[in-house]
């Protein structure tokens, strides 16, 4: 965990310990980066707002090396900061106001997906055109060469890949990826997938890989007429 709010590390220590969790904690964003990247780490829980090296600056140095899960805690009401994080490779985020149960359920969630990925057949190597993604090796490449994707956006170009031809809709891909109930404003999913075009070098207006379904949802290819 990574905040300059000692006593709240030391609450969120205290209350994730007694449910088998092991917590390290780092009070700033340097010393927070270094330890990240020094270590194996099942996921990371990530102040935003630190002095000196803040957490949209720490996340973005550490997604140029690790894609450990991440959940940041944001102020209350700062979507602006929500969007950037998971634009740039966030999993979750958390309002600074939240609950010990809930902060579990958003850490075991993300924690989950990663371990689920890891879990899948490790034969499995799927292709669309020029996009190769390999599950075993968790890696994504399009015409030869490596695309770095965050732990949630290869979750969801693997979730499309393995339903091809098939729409997804923003609720099953949620519930697929996310291992929770999103709002039905919460609009994060589709901006992991504005993410993940990008990456792709896709553009939505005439994509070649996904295709927005309108007021359905996703697809990876052409959708099925109906």
């Amino acid at each position: 965990m990574v905040d300059d709010d000692r006593k709240l590390c030391l609450l969120v220590k205290d209350y994730l310990d007694s449910m088998g969790f092991h917590v390290d904690m780092r009070h700033s964003g340097t010393e927070g980066l270094k330890q990240a990247l020094a270590d194996t780490y099942d996921a990371l829980i990530l102040d935003v707002m630190m002095p000196g090296m803040d957490g949209i600056e720490v996340l973005r140095e550490l997604r140029k090396k690790s894609d450990v899960p991440v959940l940041m805690l944001t102020a209350l009401g700062e979507e602006s900061d929500r969007i950037v994080g998971l634009e740039i490779g966030a999993d979750d985020y958390l309002p600074k106001t939240f609950s010990s149960r809930e902060l579990l359920a958003r850490l075991r969630a993300v924690t989950r997906r990663s371990q689920r990925i890891a879990e899948q057949d490790a034969t499995m190597d799927l292709v669309d055109g020029d996009l190769r993604l390999n599950v075993a090796a968790h890696t994504v490449s399009l015409l030869g060469q490596p695309v770095d994707l965050t732990a949630l956006e290869f979750a969801l170009l693997l979730s499309l890949m393995k339903a091809k031809g098939r729409v997804k809709t923003r609720e099953a891909l949620i519930e697929e990826v996310s291992d929770r109930r999103f709002d039905v404003f919460d609009r994060s999913i589709d901006v992991h997938i504005s993410s993940l075009r990008k990456k792709l070098g896709d553009d939505p207006r005439e994509p070649r890989f996904i295709r927005t379904i309108r007021g359905v949802g996703y697809t990876l290819g052409e959708a099925p007429h109906a």
